[in-house]
């Protein structure tokens, strides 16, 4: 860990980042890629130490309210956040002052926090949206390992549901020759469904691979899935986008599945869900007759 002083913590689309880096260990994260400039060891934990001072900032002087996003570069639930509280303490700004939240995560550690979903969620809107690519528990803590399984993941996602907080499920990245099977699509399509997820987002069953990013999952899949790596580079060379070729078969199920159980499927949607600001009845009546 290190801290830094930021000059800023809120994107134009009103994303933030805590921490920079991350400690789960997933073998295929983009966020290692070279393109984002990342000047430190991706585990070596940069935290932003005056983050909670310009989110209130940055809050107070906004003109109109929306949805605060976390998560999209760096999970904001690894293990450092037990410890520093910083997600905790952005939470408590953004229900005073009105704020909308979602946030992408891996993590159970995000149910430390469910009383001010909750509260954030009754005045506005809050949606939690959870990673699962991998049915298997085995293999999830093969491409994963250093964060909740998906069973634990599938746990949080039936207590935010009891709980009343929508969620969204990223299907996303399904490996070639590791998870790019009927059943594992299944197994997972199967607990979305139980768990009554809003949407699920899925770019199609296959990864990205940039510099950085790639050779760190090749470095991983010597250790963890032996002569896999050749087949890789023997199919796809250099590409950015590697599709399972079962990709056109699975997306069939994929999007059967959806329909049939009623999950949103179409990414454009979703997002335009995540985006969109609201504003609970019950607090407009409430700020009319104050």
């Amino acid at each position: 860990m290190h801290l830094v002083k930021a000059k800023g913590i809120l994107s134009s689309k009103n994303g933030m980042n805590l921490y920079r880096g991350c400690s789960h260990g997933c073998i295929y994260c983009d966020s290692r890629s070279k393109c984002y400039h990342m000047e430190h060891p991706f585990e070596d934990i940069e935290v932003k130490e005056n983050a909670i001072e310009l989110l209130e900032h940055a809050l107070t002087h906004k003109r109109k309210k929306c949805m605060i996003g976390t998560g999209s570069m760096t999970d904001p639930y690894i293990p450092l956040e037990m410890e520093l509280g910083y997600v905790r303490k952005a939470l408590q700004l953004i229900y005073k002052n009105g704020f909308g939240f979602t946030v992408i995560t891996k993590s159970d550690r995000i149910l430390r926090d469910l009383d001010l979903l909750q509260k954030i969620n009754q005045k506005t809107k809050c949606v939690v949206q959870m990673t699962l690519t991998t049915y298997d528990e085995e293999l999830c803590r093969k491409i994963e390992p250093n964060v909740c399984t998906t069973r634990e993941r599938f746990e949080v996602l039936k207590k935010l549901r009891d709980a009343g907080i929508p969620t969204v499920v990223w299907l996303t990245p399904i490996l070639p020759f590791i998870n790019d099977t009927e059943e594992n699509i299944c197994g997972i399509l199967d607990m979305c469904a139980e768990a009554k997820v809003y949407g699920i987002i899925c770019f199609g069953m296959g990864l990205t691979l940039r510099e950085g990013s790639r050779e760190y999952f090749y470095e991983q899949l010597d250790c963890r899935f032996p002569n896999l790596k050749e087949k890789y580079i023997c199919t796809y060379g250099n590409r950015y986008i590697l599709e399972s070729p079962n990709n056109k078969s699975l997306m069939k199920i994929f999007r059967q599945r959806c329909e049939a159980g009623g999950i949103i499927h179409d990414n454009d949607r979703i997002f335009s869900y995540l985006r969109d600001f609201e504003e609970k009845e019950t607090d407009k009546q409430l700020s009319f007759w104050d």
